[in-house]
């Protein structure tokens, strides 16, 4: 098992942990593909992934093509004989490299698939509400996380719990399950299932396409759990946005922690309520939102108190979608 020549394909932090474990596990990770190296940032200086950084420091060969169907590269990728690819958090592949390797190319998802297939599952699952998620492992095919099944472990999602807190420990338990999941592999203990062995008669499976900004603006006429989930499922990154708008400006407002909160009230959603020291509510459908951290347009962000303390917000409301 350990002597099996591992290609790894991932570049976000979530992936890192994955890699690491491999490593920690004795695994045989032979090189490791990753993102090109990108200019960002105001200076515009060269960035390059989480992924690369990682197999730098444990000096690993490390390719990043700009083009994944370029023969030079699927040439490279054949000179090391693979046994086996493990993808976490990377691009979609053609045909010519997941099918390359004889044991397969295994995908890790943070979802218990085929529920939440596509570019943000943990968003999703906790915008919608769920108290349940997970992470899965699955052999790669023509589509988009549509493979065979090969192991799911479910994960519980604490109440309050943002993204990023989710984030962290599905993290964690994916890198755990590819381990479990290569080790089932090669004492040949999985019978991959097809993704529709886990819906019931009539279920369709809930997606996660990617969230841009334009997806992050909330909508007051909502109820206030929803708003409330919807902020958490987008906290930290990219957060739920709104405007503050007044007769003569419009702010961009990033919310990242807040509180829901039922009742009866007469107020246009998105109309402030605060003492101006301590609190802000705002108001929607059937009750409040109470906003415990924010960040304005060019400040950093803050928690209530202390945002008060610099804003006078009694000369605004929130324009609702």
């Amino acid at each position: 098992m350990k002597n099996l020549r591992i290609i790894f394909m991932g570049t976000s932090d979530f992936a890192v942990a994955t890699l690491g474990t491999l490593l920690m596990n004795g695994f045989n990770v032979t090189a490791v593909v990753t993102a090109p190296d990108k200019p960002a940032g105001r200076g515009r200086k060269m960035k390059i992934s989480p992924v690369k950084q990682f197999a730098e420091l444990s000096s690993l060969p490390v390719m990043q093509p700009e083009n994944l169907k370029d023969q030079i590269f699927i040439d490279a990728l054949a000179a090391y004989k693979p046994d086996i690819f493990i993808v976490v958090a990377f691009r979609m592949l053609p045909e010519a490299v997941w099918k390359m390797p004889p044991m397969g190319t295994i995908n890790l998802h943070a979802s218990l698939l085929p529920h939440y297939r596509g570019a943000a599952p943990i968003n999703w699952a906790v915008i919608n509400g769920e108290t349940m998620t997970g992470v899965t492992t699955f052999f790669i095919d023509e589509k988009i996380d549509t493979g065979k099944i090969l192991l799911r472990e479910g994960i519980h999602i604490f109440q309050g719990e943002n993204a990023g807190d989710l984030h962290d420990r599905l993290m964690r338990h994916g890198a755990r399950l590819v381990i479990r999941t290569l080790i089932a592999l090669t004492e040949d203990h999985i019978e991959p299932q097809p993704q529709s062995a886990f819906l019931k008669p009539g279920e369709v499976p809930k997606e996660a396409p990617k969230i841009f900004p334009e997806h992050c603006i909330i909508n007051w006429d909502q109820e206030p759990v929803q708003i409330h989930n919807f902020i958490r499922g987008l906290a930290p990154y990219p957060a739920a946005r709104t405007f503050l708008t007044s007769e003569n400006e419009k702010l961009l407002l990033k919310l990242f922690e807040s509180h829901p909160e039922n009742g009866s009230h007469e107020h246009k959603p998105g109309k402030i309520i605060s003492d101006g020291k301590t609190y802000i509510k705002i108001a929607c459908r059937n009750g409040w939102i109470n906003i415990l951290s924010l960040q304005a347009e060019g400040r950093k962000k803050l928690n209530t108190p202390d945002f008060l303390r610099g804003f006078d917000v009694s000369k605004y409301w929130l324009e609702s979608i």
